[in-house]
């Protein structure tokens, strides 16, 4: 008898959130290999790289470069996403190890190319629908969805839309039915995700605020009970979105919103389409709601930032309760309108700007987590931990998922075992800087 062989793949995901999606459409489309951890004998390798700032690209370029040093002989490596759509007539010369590029369009086409062992690149961006096979990876409970592809906003440091294109959103029944369909297979925490995602529905219709038509749906969904919504746009986002996030009993009121900078000047250099004035009006707005959780971003030495700017910058950090704060030095990125900027801020200064500012935000940090000693709070729990084989992991219902800190589970109070994936009400005994000590006290 003929004994049949299965392939083996192995995927590195480089990146954000959006780009594991597209991962996981591609190990979807892969669904007849069996998905190895071990690189090194592996069939085929595909590494979904990131080409956002200079630290990505080159955490991406070594990537792929270790891939090919450690794979089998007769492998086929194969790279794809953001990175190879920006430079693709350039890391096809200077890669020539890689056997397939692919760009940003065809991530659902994935088995064919490997098939046909040619480069492919699509025109435009691959928008993710229902119909796709898709294999969510790293929970049981939690999925990410993508809502749009692409962004309309001219942001001077941000090199995004000449390589996604513009905003592409998905009909608000395609979602829908996609959060139908994770909550059938037992998906309760979805986050849902592009590039602005406060922009979602202006090209398919929606004047402002479709976010507001996937919240009500969503809403009326069996099975979903928690979710949240990142990556909002300062600019499109509005009191009436606002308001409908608060009013949901299944949306957390969880404001990620990269707000980049503060100073004026600085804003209108980055072409934020804002002024300090009208983001204060948002941050007032939001922050008189109950049980409020704002994850923001800021560039540090933007071209033309002067020390009154970045003075200005840091008391406003300090001003707000920020739960969580990601700090980016900025990145000179070809194609950008900031490239071609003269006033550059050194490297010396950024990263002096850089240590400044991270003793503010750690102290924000701080202040978040110690608001949660002695409290109860619903968590998820995820497995063993790392850091110690007698402590469970976990996840606030609110927080994002592997983004804003774990929950070490060093107790219970009740009888029964605990369920990975299930949730758990849980009382806080203990706090660091990123992350809580608690004991389960009843199931939710």
């Amino acid at each position: 008898m003929k004994k049949f062989t299965t392939k083996t793949l192995h995927l590195i995901s480089l990146g954000c959130s959006k780009n594991l999606v597209d991962s996981e459409i591609m190990l979807g489309a892969l669904s007849d290999y069996t998905v190895s951890d071990d690189m090194e004998n592996s069939d085929v390798i595909i590494i979904n790289t990131c080409g956002f700032i200079e630290e990505a690209k080159k955490e991406s370029l070594s990537t792929i470069l270790e891939a090919n040093d450690r794979r089998k002989k007769g492998s086929l490596l194969v790279v794809a996403g953001c990175l190879t759509q920006r430079y693709k007539d350039e890391l096809a010369k200077d890669l020539p190890e890689v056997d397939i590029f692919t760009g940003v369009g065809d991530y659902s086409k994935i088995d064919k190319i490997i098939a046909n062992k040619q480069n492919t690149f699509s025109n435009s961006t691959y928008l993710v629908n229902s119909k796709d096979k898709r294999v969510i990876t790293g929970s049981n409970y939690h999925a990410f969805v993508k809502i749009s592809e692409g962004c309309n906003q001219k942001c001077s440091f941000c090199a995004i839309p000449g390589f996604k294109g513009k905003l592409k959103s998905r009909e608000p029944e395609d979602i829908a039915l996609e959060v139908e369909n994770l909550a059938s297979q037992g998906y309760y925490d979805i986050s849902f995700i592009s590039q602005d995602s406060s922009s979602y529905g202006k090209d398919i219709g929606y004047k402002k605020d479709g976010l507001c038509e996937i919240i009500d749906r969503v809403n009326k969904i069996d099975g979903i009970r928690s979710a949240r919504i990142l990556y909002l746009y300062p600019t499109t986002m509005s009191f009436e979105l606002i308001d409908t996030i608060n009013a949901s009993d299944t949306f957390h009121n969880y404001f990620d919103i990269p707000l980049q900078h503060i100073s004026d000047k600085m804003l209108k250099k980055m072409k934020r389409g804002m002024k300090a004035e009208r983001i204060k009006e948002l941050l007032d707005y939001i922050f008189k709601l109950d049980d409020v959780f704002f994850r923001t971003s800021f560039i540090v030495g933007h071209p033309g930032e002067s020390d009154e700017d970045f003075e200005e910058l840091c008391a406003f950090i300090k001003e707000y309760d920020f739960d969580r704060v990601s700090i980016f030095a900025y990145s000179d990125e070809e194609n950008t309108d900031a490239y071609d900027f003269e006033d550059k801020v050194s490297n010396s200064i950024i990263h002096k700007r850089i240590e400044i500012i991270e003793k503010i935000i750690d102290e924000k940090i701080n202040n978040s987590m110690n608001k949660l000693l002695n409290k109860e709070i619903i968590v998820s729990i995820d497995g063993i931990s790392k850091e110690h084989d007698y402590l469970l992991s976990a996840k606030q219902d609110l927080w994002g998922f592997e983004i804003d800190g774990e929950i070490l589970i060093n107790d219970k109070e009740i009888e029964e075992d605990l369920i990975y994936d299930n949730r758990y009400k849980a009382k806080v005994s203990d706090v660091s800087s990123s992350e809580l000590v608690a004991k389960i006290i009843s199931k939710e």
